[in-house]
């Protein structure tokens, strides 16, 4: 029996690829596991009965090199005695095999797949990724980006997400041929759609769909935002959309004062800047008592030395422009969230 263990640094996974050859009736075995690297650490165990083994390392990144050196000998009663080439030429076939699967490994990880959808005539592109691992049973989070659109952050936290083990869709809301090209078109789109909320509503209803048929369970949703996008999930509260609960960072958390505040059904996180400048303490008290009168399980946890769009690292990092990065917020934040969805789900 010949057997080789390859290890790629620290092993992030693990498989087994078996070959019985005919003619020696001798079993190779692998075991190798998956990381990022340009070496390979092998170790190869050889034995052909009893007390007949020896145990060669090899730490390089040539494969035929060290291979061809490591089955020319084998100890035996203090003798070294030639390994067959057939044995040599087999080994390095697995070995390759083996460096194949991994790769294959590797490239099967969860990854963001664009997806079409309709509005009417309108065009919708969201983005829908599938969890690494089925550790939260098909739990599903839609995300809804902030007033610029679908952006590298949104994408980012979905495949955050998908690492946690949820299905992620990012919402389209404008639809194709209607990105801002700025922040003056994406003001004028987003207070669109803050002014006609139901519109809002519905763009976001398409979008939850669109999460539900990439393998969600309808019954297991949940809602994220960021800035517009937070607005968007508080919408979803007021609505009672079928979902378990909504996170919404650094959103908008004003509406109409005509509107009147119906009972909220999903649980409410928002995560808020202490020092957000666009909401002022009047919006935040109003929000606070909206929530009382809805009768909504809710928590609004405020960060420190945090402004506008806290969550974001492409908004700088100058607090006085009124949005800007905050690493240890957005750290908190993230974690809060987890809580929040475990609780939820």
């Amino acid at each position: 029996m010949v057997r080789a263990d390859v290890y790629l640094s620290s092993p992030a996974c693990k498989t087994t690829a078996q070959e019985n050859t005919t003619a020696e009736k001798i079993k190779w075995n692998i075991l190798s596991g998956c990381t990022k690297s340009n070496y390979l650490n092998i170790r190869l165990f050889l034995f052909l009965g009893d007390k007949r083994s020896i145990t060669y390392y090899i730490r390089s990144t040539s494969l035929d090199q060290h291979i061809l050196s490591a089955y020319r000998y084998f100890f035996y009663n203090t003798k070294i005695i030639v390994i067959k080439e057939a044995y040599l030429q087999h080994m390095k076939k697995i070995l390759m095999f083996t460096i194949v699967l991994i790769a294959g490994i590797q490239l099967v990880k969860a990854q963001l797949k664009p997806v079409s959808y309709q509005d009417g005539t309108q065009k919708l592109t969201g983005f829908a990724i599938q969890p690494e691992s089925s550790t939260q049973k098909k739990a599903g989070i839609l995300v809804l980006p902030a007033w610029m659109g679908i952006d590298a952050h949104a994408k980012e936290t979905a495949e955050s997400l998908a690492k946690l083990g949820y299905y992620a869709f990012v919402a389209d809301i404008y639809g194709e041929g209607n990105y801002p090209k700025n922040t003056a078109d994406a003001g004028k789109l987003a207070g669109f759609y803050k002014k006609d909320y139901k519109a809002y509503q519905h763009r976001i209803d398409l979008a939850m769909r669109q999460l539900i048929k990439s393998g969600a369970d309808a019954s297991r949703i949940a809602a994220i935002g960021f800035c517009f996008g937070g607005t968007g999930v508080l919408e979803m509260a007021r609505a009672n959309f079928p979902v378990r609960g909504v996170v919404s960072f650094h959103g908008g958390l004003s509406k109409d004062a005509s509107r009147t505040a119906e009972k909220i059904q999903p649980k409410v996180l928002v995560c808020h800047g202490a020092d957000d400048p666009y909401e002022p303490q009047a919006e935040v008290l109003a929000f606070q008592q909206e929530m009382r009168d809805s009768k909504a399980d809710w928590q609004m946890i405020f960060y420190a030395n945090s402004v506008h769009a806290f969550t974001d690292p492409a908004a700088g990092n100058d607090n006085s422009k009124g949005a800007a990065y905050n690493n240890l917020a957005a750290k908190r934040s993230w974690q809060h969230m987890q809580l929040f969805l475990k609780e939820i789900f």
